[in-house]
């Protein structure tokens, strides 16, 4: 298989980068290691993909729940407790949309992030 490249950024759009990207420094544990007035970037510490998060004067969050095709992208996280990683999350910022079971009986929880991004919270515990 020929490879083309690599994944440098995952992105998301938002009005105010700074907030999202200390919401989410503070969720990861990544760094921040990029600030601009229109672009803020986060890296892990041990490599791998950078979070992004990029101006858009008009951004609208995704609706939750919403029809296919409108969300479009979401973060999974998988956490050793859902009932802390709930309460650390809500603390930071983040609001509750819902709490889902999956096929295999697993808990998840999905929130929106400050900037209305939804996202899950997961543990296999």
């Amino acid at each position: 298989m020929t490879v083309i490249g690599a994944v440098r950024s995952i992105v998301l759009e938002c009005r105010d980068p700074e907030p999202l990207a200390v919401f989410w420094s503070q969720v990861l544990g990544h760094e921040i290691a990029q600030r601009d007035d229109d672009w803020w970037a986060l890296e892990r510490p041990t490599g791998g993909p950078r979070l992004a998060f990029q101006v858009v004067e008009d951004f609208a969050p995704p609706p939750w729940p919403g029809r296919t095709g409108e969300q479009q992208i979401h973060l999974d996280v998988e956490v050793d407790d859902l009932d802390r990683g709930t309460e650390e999350v809500v603390r930071l910022g983040a609001r509750i949309l819902s709490d889902v079971v999956d096929e295999d009986g697993d808990p998840w929880r999905v929130f929106a992030d400050p900037a209305g991004h939804p996202f899950c919270l997961v543990s296999f515990a």
